[in-house]
């Protein structure tokens, strides 16, 4: 019993790297946005429209590595 408790909070702890991707992508995807904008500021809204899109799809990478460990953690 010991063991499958041991290797539950292991292997939740490995699933929850994602967030720490995920913090890393939402920073690269607002440090381009920056970038683009002050490159070419007529295409502010084309840009942020893309960063919020990209923003999106990085959390939802987060989110899904939060409910397996979730998953892992509460249902044995």
């Amino acid at each position: 019993m010991f063991l499958v408790k041991a290797g539950q909070l292991i292997g939740a702890g490995l699933a929850t790297i994602s967030i720490a991707g995920s913090g890393v992508g939402i920073g690269i995807v607002f440090g381009a946005l920056i970038l683009g904008t002050s490159r070419n500021p007529a295409y502010r809204r084309l840009f942020f429209g893309y960063a919020v899109l990209g923003f999106a799809l990085t959390e939802a990478i987060a989110l899904f590595g939060l409910m397996v460990a979730f998953v892992i953690l509460f249902t044995f």
